[in-house]
């Protein structure tokens, strides 16, 4: 007989995103009053850098060509030297020292930052943020590191709460853990960390000998100096960090799948190189990105490249913009939005998250994502995105100052 991992039979209903959207199907089969606007889930809605789309027809046509014709990428790890060079110049040109080979382009930061998991064996102690990427904690349990679920909570995680008393960035906790999950800026509470708070965490790593996992997916949205873009900015970062980052959400490619992963050859734990291990770990499981999808990497971080998709950052923090004003216009308390494209509001009246959430979904016909569904702190508290159009985002902050008038 097969046995099946049990482990997964522990996780609480669906993944957080499909249960939104299955609420959201259900209540447009009943006809709603009005055209629903989503800004729940984080996708983006602005064409591509027109010298991305450039680079991906130029790469198309030569593999319809049998002199340029591309099959199985013989580089390191299915990522070519081209998009690993790209990406440690742009790392350089931000003050960063990192190592080509220390660069490991895949298909997604979500992907990696659960992949990440089959380097640590299954005792290792897990501190998460709470709220929290729902990923970080998901594929844990799966791993079967966070043991039990119960009254809302993983028993053996280490939950570190992040609240509007401590400007949503944790606290040292009691319990060391082996492996530390932060991200910044913050999905889903929007807030960033600076220097100083992230040198306490890799300092408390370094002297505990844990690994900060440090997904930077939204740097591009950094607006306020003295926020680092990198934890390897910080110093001593290379001996205790990886990080993640992505094209998704910096160049629009949320369709396209692309991200890389950063391990620095110091990294050494339990006797053994973690970014050797993560090497060995692709070079077996994965065969890398397309051609064509490296070579629009490529381009994103071309000077002119950037520059494009710099304008839809500018444009989705625009929309940041609006909400904030709108919705503390309304009388509502909101916090991020000014270093990344999320807002984090505080459900009125004391509502639950999902109350809230239901509240805007039927009265206004707008998709929020509760904050419940990012960990027990989230309760109270429902996210929006700032990566609509800039007319469905005034309509939708119209809607909302109707309804709570």
């Amino acid at each position: 007989m097969v046995h099946v991992n049990k482990n997964f039979q522990k996780l609480p209903g669906g993944y957080l995103f499909p249960e939104i959207g299955r609420r959201t199907r259900a209540f447009e089969a009943s006809h709603p009053p009005m055209p629903i606007i989503r800004m729940g889930i984080g996708d983006v809605t602005r064409p591509l850098a027109p010298a991305v789309i450039e680079a991906m027809q130029k790469a198309t046509e030569e593999m319809g060509r049998a002199e340029t014709f591309r099959g199985y990428c013989e580089e390191t790890n299915g990522a070519y030297d081209f998009l690993r060079f790209a990406i440690r110049d742009a790392y350089r040109r931000g003050g960063v020292d990192i190592a080509d080979d220390e660069i490991f382009v895949s298909d997604g930061a979500k992907s990696d930052c659960g992949n990440i998991g089959d380097l640590f064996d299954v005792d290792n102690v897990v501190a998460v943020c709470d709220p929290v990427y729902p990923v970080y904690v998901d594929t844990n349990a799966m791993a079967g590191r966070a043991g039990d679920y119960e009254d809302g909570k993983w028993t053996n995680l280490v939950y570190l709460p992040c609240t509007a008393e401590n400007g949503f960035f944790p606290a040292l906790p009691e319990r060391v853990p082996d492996i530390i999950y932060i991200c910044s800026p913050n999905n889903p509470t929007g807030a960033a960390a600076d220097y100083d708070q992230l040198k306490t965490w890799v300092d408390y790593a370094n002297e505990h000998q844990s690994v900060i996992l440090f997904d930077s997916a939204y740097e591009a949205f950094i607006t306020e100096p003295g926020i680092p873009h990198s934890i390897f900015e910080v110093e001593g970062a290379r001996t205790c960090a990886i990080e993640f980052r992505s094209f998704s959400k910096s160049s629009g490619f949320t369709g396209n799948r692309c991200a890389y992963t950063v391990i620095p050859k110091e990294l050494i734990r339990d006797g053994a190189s973690l970014r050797d291990m993560w090497n060995r770990r692709m070079g077996t499981k994965f065969n890398g990105v397309a051609y064509v999808i490296q070579r629009a990497a490529e381009a994103a971080l071309s000077p002119e490249g950037w520059e494009q998709s710099m304008e839809n950052v500018r444009y989705y923090l625009n929309n940041a913009r609006v909400i904030r004003k709108a919705l503390t216009g309304a009388g509502l308390t909101v916090y991020g939005g000014v270093n990344a494209p999320y807002i984090w509001c505080r459900a009125p009246g004391g509502m639950g998250s999902w109350e809230f959430f239901d509240k805007l979904l039927r009265d206004a016909c707008i998709v929020t994502t509760p904050g419940a569904g990012f960990g027990p702190s989230g309760e109270g508290y429902v996210r929006l995105t700032a990566f609509g159009t800039y007319e469905n985002t005034c309509e939708a902050m119209e809607r909302i100052k109707k309804l709570l008038k």
